[in-house]
């Protein structure tokens, strides 16, 4: 059976930069979020703002290897980084000073990957 690959050129960037910097820094986090970016899409994460609120505490940082959806509340701010995020999720990420990034600025601001969780 023929496995498909991914055509969306960003997506195929990020994977990319995360494997060079796993690989480069000795840091599996990385090669761990990018492996699971390489699932097919129906296979990545698709992470509820519940979820993610009973999983963290107050000032934690995640990086969530797919989707945030916007369904629960947040009740502290954290930090999340996703591929990608639903204007709901980003409102109510506003709405308590909870910080978005992307998963490249994480990678640039935190190349070691310390205290990082991965929500999935």
């Amino acid at each position: 059976m023929k496995q498909t690959e991914s055509t969306n050129p960003e997506l195929i960037q990020l994977i990319k930069q995360l494997k060079k910097a796993g690989r480069e820094e000795n840091v599996p986090i990385w090669l761990d979020v990018a492996e699971q970016l390489s699932q097919s899409r129906s296979h990545r994460a698709a992470v509820n703002l519940s979820s993610i609120n009973r999983n963290t505490k107050r000032e934690d940082t995640i990086v969530v290897p797919g989707k945030v959806l916007g369904t629960g509340s947040l009740t502290h701010p954290i930090t999340v980084a996703a591929f990608s995020i639903s204007e709901t999720a980003k409102a109510k990420l506003d709405a308590i000073q909870a910080k978005y990034v992307s998963i490249p600025e994480l990678v640039a601001n935190n190349p070691q990957g310390s205290n990082i969780k991965i929500i999935r």
